[in-house]
């Protein structure tokens, strides 16, 4: 998995798109992925960050209920 893309890059990508560009012309001017540009703008409109959301999470251990037993 990479690494999220910058949050300049992507306030530059959704301001372009809030300007009145399309999705491919933006998607294909900053070479990045249309869904991308879709998702980021998406992102903005319902939170107003463009910031990357958690990558991973926390995984249960799997032995944690036999503890005691163990």
């Amino acid at each position: 998995m990479t690494a999220p893309l910058s949050n300049d890059l992507r306030e530059r990508v959704v301001a372009a798109v809030l300007s009145g560009e399309s999705v491919r012309t933006v998607a294909a001017r900053f070479e990045v992925a249309a869904s991308s540009v879709v998702k980021w703008s998406q992102r903005h409109r319902a939170t107003g960050s463009v910031r990357p959301g958690k990558m991973g999470g926390h995984r249960k251990r799997i032995l944690e209920p036999h503890r005691d037993f163990i």
